[in-house]
């Protein structure tokens, strides 16, 4: 029998995140596998592939910016790019840097253990494989473990049960009565994308957003060689930016501008996309009263689109725009203009029992040959607890995270020594484009292993003083934003019941200058040793 596979680095997942850990580790001269639990690599972008998925975030800019060439040879085809384009993307990076040969896919890890004796992780999988390697780094994703609704009765169900994070894309919903739970961004999509094709659509909402239109559409000859000729220049804009995009919030105030004139700046940033209207004015996540003039405006917009008062009612937010995620819609609203779609609030009619066949509320049944469910994520730490990690002293992370999340930076954690997390809670991750902040997390732990190799330094370690300092500094900097005035999944709970918030929204730039200070510093907030 053979004994585990000896490492200097174990990282888990092989999306965004993974795929670059590797391509670094190995550029940096270290040893590494990654370990993936799907049967291809593409992380978020293998699993969902749900009706309508695609990327919020425009194409040019939801992608790697460390390689130039890359960037060159890779053509897009539309504004926002589809799932399947995403996802041939990332399979082209997977074989253009000869990734696969160390990735070992259809694998779960299911432990990893601290060893102190040799300072070394000890890793379990579901396949019988086992590594001893320095560093674990988990590259999971923030938003990859599927929350499971509460529904009564749902195990009673005799038809197809469909998540978007885990769609089953062989399941043929055409002509079908479809009952759908969820309308954030992923619901939006799926929305929108199978009332084209579905007998009866029944929407299930408990929360409305606020969706603005994507105005996708290919992308022009010319217009992606001339981005392209400045690709360098918009990457450094979007790496010391407050959200990591290109484009900064236009400057000025909402509640200072003129009414016409407020009004047309805010009637060009409805049609910019997703970021658009959150960068209209420079303070609409800080000024209560500049945020109700956009968020008032978007309500327009939606009572001006959805036909029935009855419809735009349950779809019309009420918290500020901007303080749960902000969705990009093609046809949603439109789907639910048509004759076969109905909208159910759950919250003034709430779901009493699911049987083999219909979804019962209090005040009537629905018919369902299907059920899909866009009930979001646990968020930024289910992944991550998903696995039985175990550091010093026998601590659990599952157990230690029950009064909340914690990380140092959103990189490490005390008492996990040597494991980092990539866009962990306490980093801007989900409040970013995660992609700029994956290869920022990267590229600085590629750095840190660097320098303590050089350094003959074995074990690196968050401090708590360092960790708590640091959750502290993200809660009082949300504190002082709009964030935390929604009930979002931004906010972690508690076994006790009290909201966390999880991202820093201090800024992209920011957060990038504080973790380059702390490694200057000797990796001040860490503990080292030989």
């Amino acid at each position: 029998m053979t004994g585990p596979t000896r490492l200097d680095a174990l990282v888990v997942g092989a999306g965004f995140s993974g795929l670059y850990m590797l391509h670094k580790l190995r550029q940096e001269g270290f040893s590494a596998q990654v370990v993936e639990k799907g049967s291809g690599v593409g992380g978020t972008w293998f699993w969902n592939r749900y009706p309508g998925a695609r990327c919020d975030i425009p194409s040019l800019e939801y992608s790697y910016g460390f390689d130039p060439q890359l960037e060159q040879e890779w053509e897009w085809t539309e504004r926002y790019a589809a799932q399947g384009e995403i996802l041939r993307y990332l399979e082209h990076v997977a074989d253009r840097y000869d990734l696969r040969g160390d990735i070992l896919l259809n694998t779960l890890v299911t432990s990893a253990r601290w060893d102190e004796a040799s300072s070394r992780w000890s890793v379990q999988t579901d396949g019988g494989d086992s590594f001893d390697v320095q560093f674990l780094i988990l590259a999971t994703g923030a938003l990859s473990e599927p929350k499971m609704p509460d529904l009564p009765g749902l195990e009673n169900f005799e038809g197809e049960v469909l998540f978007t994070a885990k769609w089953d894309d062989s399941v043929d919903l055409k002509g079908k009565n479809v009952c759908h739970f969820g309308t954030g961004s992923s619901g939006i999509q799926a929305v929108a994308a199978m009332s084209e094709y579905v007998g009866h659509l029944t929407v299930f909402q408990r929360t409305p957003s606020y969706a603005v239109p994507a105005n996708n559409r290919p992308l022009e000859p010319g217009e992606q060689e001339a981005m392209k000729a400045h690709y360098q220049e918009m990457r450094q804009a979007a790496r010391n930016s407050p959200l990591g995009f290109a484009n900064p919030p236009r400057p000025g105030k909402a509640k200072e501008f003129a009414p016409d004139a407020r009004e047309q700046r805010l009637e060009e940033a409805w049609n910019a996309g997703t970021t658009g209207l959150l960068n209209a004015f420079e303070d609409l996540l800080f000024d209560e009263e500049s945020n109700e003039y956009a968020a008032a405006f978007a309500r327009e917009k939606i009572a001006e689109t959805v036909q029935d008062p009855d419809k735009v009612r349950k779809l019309t937010p009420s918290y500020p725009l901007g303080s749960r995620r902000m969705c990009a819609e093609i046809g949603f609203y439109d789907a639910l203009n048509k004759d076969h779609v109905d909208l159910v609030d759950v919250r003034e009619e709430p779901v009493v029992e699911i049987t083999a066949s219909e979804v019962v509320t209090n005040k009537g049944r629905y018919p369902a040959d299907a059920i899909t469910l866009a009930t979001g994520f646990d968020a930024c730490v289910g992944a991550i607890k998903a696995i039985d990690i175990t550091g010093r002293d026998g601590r659990e992370i599952a157990k230690e995270w029950d009064m909340g999340p914690r990380a140092y930076l959103g990189l490490a954690i005390e008492g996990f020594p040597n494991m980092f997390t990539v866009t962990g809670p306490g980093s801007p991750s989900v409040l970013s484009n995660v992609v700029v902040s994956i290869e920022q997390h990267v590229e600085w732990i590629a750095r840190c292993m660097g320098d303590m190799r050089e350094r003959g330094q074995q074990v690196i370690e968050a401090t708590r003083e360092a960790e708590a300092a640091w959750m502290q500094h993200a809660d009082e900097v949300a504190q002082q934003t709009l964030f935390p005035r929604a009930d979002s999944w931004y906010q972690g709970r508690t076994a006790d019941g009290r909201q966390v918030f999880m991202p820093f929204v201090g800024g992209v730039g920011a957060y990038r200058a504080k973790c380059d200070e702390v490694a200057a510093q000797g990796y001040e907030g860490f503990a080292l040793s030989p």
